[in-house]
């Protein structure tokens, strides 16, 4: 089981920095060019990698600068539908049913 789950969401975010960080320099890149590549200041790359507080829009940025963006695909993918679910039932699902409790009888 990966050692991710038990990680609070600080120490998450200091973990995707670092791997970040880890990408950046298999590329043979430096902080300025990235930053300057994904369009964002170097003081806001460097939060990014050191895990202070980022914006999902500095990520999606630096993952575009580095040509990663099967990132993208690995943090949030499609879901995909079970093939025995489609025998199962004509149609896709348009809303989320609750199930009725009993029923209550009038006085």
């Amino acid at each position: 089981m990966s050692d991710l789950l038990f990680k609070t969401p600080m120490e998450l975010q200091i973990e995707l920095g670092h791997r970040v960080r880890q990408l950046r320099l298999f590329r043979n890149l430096d902080q300025q060019t990235t930053a300057e590549k994904a369009g964002i200041s170097k003081a806001a790359y460097r939060n990014l990698e050191a895990g202070r507080g980022s914006s999902v829009q500095t990520l999606l940025r630096t993952l575009k600068a580095l040509d990663f963006l099967q990132g993208i695909e690995m943090l949030a993918p499609e879901p995909t539908v079970n093939p025995l679910a489609l025998v199962r039932r004509s149609s896709p699902p348009q809303r989320v049913r609750r199930p009725r409790g009993p029923k209550r009888s009038k006085s």
